[in-house]
């Protein structure tokens, strides 16, 4: 095994050291959300995102992404809510206009377009 092919040992623990944007406006709580890029490929970023307790609004940008610990919601302007727990995937389309609610601290590992 290559070590270069190991992006990370420990996706649900692994410190993520970037400070990044809840998103667009807080609605509640001070949800503050941490990043850590693993690698990036083919026009794709590949990361881990963590956001904690709180509610805040963002316009997504392309990207699927694997819920790995915590729990919440994602709830979209056309009214569709997504139940977030470990397990669950997601599609966000670019543009799409979203409310996340995190109960928990959320944490996923995402696939982004750039």
């Amino acid at each position: 095994m290559t070590p270069e092919r190991i992006l990370t040992t420990a996706a649900h623990t692994a410190p993520l050291p970037e400070k990044v944007p809840a998103g667009q406006r807080i609605l509640a709580g001070p949800p503050d959300a941490l990043h850590l890029l693993l690698t990036e490929f083919g026009g794709a970023a590949v990361g881990l995102w963590e956001m904690r307790e709180g509610i805040a609004e963002d316009v997504e940008r392309d990207e699927v992404f694997l819920v790995i610990s915590g729990s919440g919601a994602v709830t979209f302007a056309d009214g569709e809510r997504i139940e977030l727990r470990p397990g669950v995937g997601v599609r966000l389309r670019s543009g799409d206009r979203t409310t996340w609610q995190v109960d928990t601290p959320l944490r996923k590992v995402y696939v982004m377009l750039t």
